[in-house]
């Protein structure tokens, strides 16, 4: 059941993305200390129309422990098919020939991280999967959305039912998610997977919160 304060956080929410997506209109040059670092290399995957700024909250403090930051601009604000988005990022990585990288995810950039564990990253260039509220298995809302974009992300959608099938790579992923999530009511706990629930409401708001970096932190940390 949902409570006040839990509907008044999902506002708060909303919210917090207006303002991210006003701020990112701006300022959308990665900062020049994140191509420093001797730790694993982190790939930021963005969510849907996000562009990587909405991890720049995760990305500023992975950067100051001594992560090297990779952003991916071809793809713009992540409108692409889960498919067209992880072949762009697998091409980054081979091009750029990292290797032991980490991939911290928001949403609809989990399932573009997933595409490219399991198909894409041919080389083995990916160690580890850090996703952040993601539709592992799709959300019951797609299928009211106005845009193909977003109706993507259905439940019964070709693509989110043959990564949700394929259990082998989960191994490798620690899900963090909200509570409650507004946007995927079904949740993103995966079978296989690290689970970590927030004891947050809301779909954006968890990016620029201390426990988010300190869940991250922690399973960046398992894999070395």
């Amino acid at each position: 059941m949902i409570t006040v304060r839990d509907a008044a956080a999902a506002v708060a929410d909303r919210l917090y993305q207006v303002r991210a997506q006003a701020k990112n209109l701006v300022g959308r040059t990665p900062s020049v200390r994140y191509d420093r670092g001797e730790l694993s290399p982190v790939l930021l995957l963005p969510g849907v129309y996000e562009t990587w700024q909405f991890l720049r909250p995760v990305a500023d403090r992975l950067s100051a422990l001594g992560h090297p930051i990779h952003t991916v601009r071809e793809l713009g604000y992540n409108r692409l098919s889960i498919i067209a988005s992880a072949e762009i990022a697998q091409r980054y990585l081979d091009q750029k020939n990292l290797t032991g990288v980490v991939i911290v995810a928001h949403s609809k950039g989990g399932l573009i991280a997933k595409r490219m564990m399991v198909t894409d990253d041919r080389a083995g260039r990916i160690d580890r999967l850090v996703a952040i509220n993601t539709p592992f298995g799709g959300s019951a809302l797609a299928d009211w959305a106005p845009v193909r974009s977003l109706r993507a992300f259905s439940p019964r959608d070709e693509t989110v039912m043959t990564l949700a099938a394929n259990l082998a790579a989960n191994v490798r992923i620690t899900s963090i998610y909200s509570r409650l999530d507004p946007l995927i009511p079904g949740g993103s706990k995966l079978e296989g997977a690290t689970n970590v629930c927030l004891s947050m409401v809301g779909h954006f708001r968890p990016l620029a919160a201390p426990a988010l970096f300190a869940e991250v932190e922690r399973a960046i940390a398992l894999g070395r």
